[in-house]
C-alpha cells in the first residue's frame, strides 16, 4: 500500500469517529492543527471528507488529492488550501468552500447543494452535473459545464474554450472573457432576473456580478441527447464441450468439493467461501433464510448480507455509504462510473475502502474490450481482482471472449499474483457453463438469475447436483482440477475465436498454435 493511500485511509477512519461525536455536541471537526492549535497541515491525500453526512462540519488545512469532499451528503466542508481533480464530485446537497485552487472536474455530476471556490478552477468544471451552484470567484478552464443538464455555474474571471459543450440545461454566467460556447449551447445577455437571483447567491459572500456578464444555455436539449447501445451476448458457452483429461473415475460416494474460495490480499487463511462458483446478481439483498441460499453470495446494489459482495455504481455511488460495513467487499463498476484517470480511481477506491471491514474484497468491473486496462489497473493499485462483462454493444459470444482475457492475464501474470478473475454473462449458468468457466481459468460466473419458473433455492440445489454429477463423469474430487485441455470447441467456427481445441481434432486450429 502506498503511504499517501494509508494516511488517507487513516483520516477517513479517524474522521468517522470524530464525526459521530461531533454530531451529537454540534461541534466543527478541525482537522490539520495539533492540540495546542500548532499548524500540521495535510498534504496529498486522496478520497477524503467524503460522504459527510447532514450537518457536520468539517474545517481542513491543507492541500488534497483527488476527489476530496466527493459525495458530499449535506454536510459543511471548508479547505483552507487546494486540491486536485473531482473535488465536490456527485454532491447531493451541503456547501463546500475552497479557499484556494482546485483541478479538473470540480463538481462532476453533481446533483445540489453549493461549491464555492474563492481562487481558479481547471478544465471540465462541473462536467454533467444535474444540479445545484458552483461559485468560482477566479478563472475556469476549458470546457466548463461540459454535458451539464441543470444547475448553475457562475464564473467570475474568464472561461477557456468550449464552455457549456454537449449542454442540454442548466446555466453558465460568465463575468470575465468567454469565447464562443461549445456545440450545443449559445450565448446571451442576463436579464434583470436572473441578476436577482445570481446577486442572492453572491452577495453572501461579498460578491457582486457586473450586469454585462453573459449568459451561455443549451440551444436545443433533443440536439444533445446521447442513448447508449445496449450491450448483450448473443452467444454464450454453448458451443464448449467438456472432455475427461483422467484415466480414473470416480463412484457416487467419493468425496467431491465444488466450493470456491475467494481470498483478498494478504489473508491466507480465510475468504469469500462460495458452495457453487456462481456470483448471483440481484438488485438487493435476499431475505430467504434456507440454508443453500445463506451460505451463497449474491452480487447487490443494496441491503447486502455479510457474505455479499456491494457493487458500487453511478446510481448507488451516494447511498452506498449506509451498505459498505455490511458486505463482503466492493466492485466498482467501470462501465457506469464517468471515465476517470488512475489517480481518481485509486481515490474513489481509497474513499470506499475506508468504510467497509478490514480484509474485504476489492475489484473492479469493466468490459472485455476493455481488460488489458482492467488488468493493468488491478495488478498497479493492488487491488483483489476483476469481473470481465462479456457482452458488448451490438452484441458479442462469450467464447470469443475467452483468449483476450486469457493473454491479457498472461501478459500481466494475474495467475501467478493471486488475482482472482470472474466472467459476467447475462443469463442463469448451467453446470456445464460454471465448468467451462473454470477451465478457462475464471473462479466464478458472475450472472442474474433469470429463470423465473423455479426460484433461487430450486437452481442452487439443480446445479449443486449436476455438477457433483459432471465431477465424477471427469473424475475430479475438485472443481480447481479442471484446465483448458477438458474444454473442446464444438465446431470450426467455435475453435476459431476461442484458441480452443477442436474436438475431434483434439489440438487448437494452426492460426493459434504461437500463442
Amino acid at each position: 500500500m502506498r503511504e499517501v493511500t494509508a494516511k488517507s485511509m487513516k483520516l477517513n477512519r479517524d474522521l468517522e469517529k470524530m464525526l459521530s461525536e461531533a454530531l451529537d455536541r454540534d461541534l466543527l471537526v478541525r482537522i490539520g492543527w495539533g492540540r495546542g492549535g500548532d499548524e500540521k497541515p495535510k498534504e496529498g491525500e486522496i478520497g477524503v471528507i467524503t460522504h459527510l453526512p447532514e450537518k457536520s462540519r468539517v474545517l481542513l488545512l491543507g492541500n488534497l488529492g483527488e476527489c476530496a469532499g466527493a459525495m458530499n451528503q449535506g454536510g459543511n466542508f471548508t479547505l483552507q488550501g487546494h486540491c486536485s481533480s473531482m473535488a465536490g464530485a456527485f454532491q447531493e446537497r451541503g456547501r463546500i468552500i475552497i479557499e484556494k485552487d482546485a483541478g479538473d472536474k470540480i463538481g462532476t455530476h453533481m446533483i445540489g447543494g453549493m461549491i464555492n471556490v474563492q481562487g481558479s478552477v481547471s478544465n471540465n468544471a462541473g462536467e454533467l452535473m444535474r444540479g445545484g451552484t458552483i461559485i468560482v470567484k477566479g478563472h475556469s478552464g476549458e470546457r466548463t459545464g461540459a454535458g451539464m443538464s441543470g444547475g448553475t455555474i457562475i464564473v467570475l474571471g474568464s472561461v477557456g474554450k468550449e464552455p457549456g459543450v454537449g449542454m442540454t440545461g442548466g446555466k453558465i454566467i460568465v463575468a470575465g472573457n468567454c469565447p464562443p460556447p461549445g456545440q450545443g449551447a449559445d450565448m446571451r445577455s442576463m436579464d434583470s432576473n436572473e441578476i436577482s437571483e445570481i446577486s442572492e447567491h453572491l452577495e453572501p459572500l461579498g460578491l457582486s456580478i457586473n450586469k454585462d456578464a453573459l449568459v451561455i444555455v443549451a440551444v436545443d436539449k433533443s440536439d444533445n441527447n446521447t442513448k447508449t447501445p445496449k450491450s448483450s451476448i448473443t452467444e454464450g458457452f454453448e458451443k464448449i464441450s467438456i472432455t475427461t483429461s483422467s484415466s480414473k473415475s470416480l463412484s457416487e460416494y467419493n468425496a467431491l468439493d465444488n466450493h470456491t474460495l475467494i481470498n483478498s490480499i494478504g489473508n491466507e487463511d480465510e475468504g469469500l467461501l462460495f458452495p457453487i462458483p456462481w456470483l448471483i446478481e440481484r438488485d438487493e439483498g435476499i431475505t430467504d433464510n434456507s440454508k443453500i441460499v445463506s451460505q451463497q453470495p449474491f452480487l447487490v446494489k443494496s441491503n447486502p448480507r455479510n457474505n455479499d459482495l456491494l457493487i458500487i455504481n453511478k446510481e448507488n455511488i451516494i447511498t452506498a455509504t449506509k451498505d459498505l460495513g455490511k458486505c463482503s467487499g466492493i466492485v466498482l463498476n467501470m462501465t457506469s462510473l464517468p471515465s476517470m484517470n488512475d489517480a481518481e480511481i485509486e481515490a474513489l477506491i481509497v474513499s470506499m475502502t475506508s468504510k467497509v471491514q478490514e480484509k474485504s474484497l476489492i475489484m473492479l468491473k469493466d468490459r472485455v474490450e476493455r481488460v488489458e486496462n482492467l488488468f493493468r489497473l488491478i495488478v498497479e493499485l493492488n487491488l483483489d481482482g476483476a469481473i470481465i462483462d462479456a457482452s458488448s454493444p451490438g452484441g458479442s459470444r462469450a467464447a470469443a471472449a475467452l483468449p483476450r482475457i486469457g493473454l491479457a492475464a498472461r501478459a500481466i501474470n494475474m495467475k501467478e499474483q493471486n488475482k482472482t478473475l470472474m466472467i459476467e454473462l447475462d443469463k442463469c449458468p448451467s453446470a456445464e457453463d460454471l465448468i467451462v468457466a473454470k477451465g478457462a481459468g475464471f473462479s466464478v460466473i458472475v450472472a442474474p438469475q433469470t429463470n423465473e419458473k423455479i426460484s433461487i433455492e430450486e437452481t442452487l440445489i439443480e446445479l449443486n447436483s449436476n455438477l457433483r454429477g459432471w465431477m465424477i463423469n471427469l473424475g475430479i474430487q475438485s472443481l480447481e482440477e479442471v484446465t483448458r485441455r477438458n474444454l473442446r470447441a464444438m465446431d470450426y467456427d467455435t475453435a476459431a475465436i476461442s484458441g480452443l481445441r477442436l474436438i475431434g481434432y483434439d489440438r487448437p486450429l494452426p492460426m493459434w498454435l504461437g500463442n
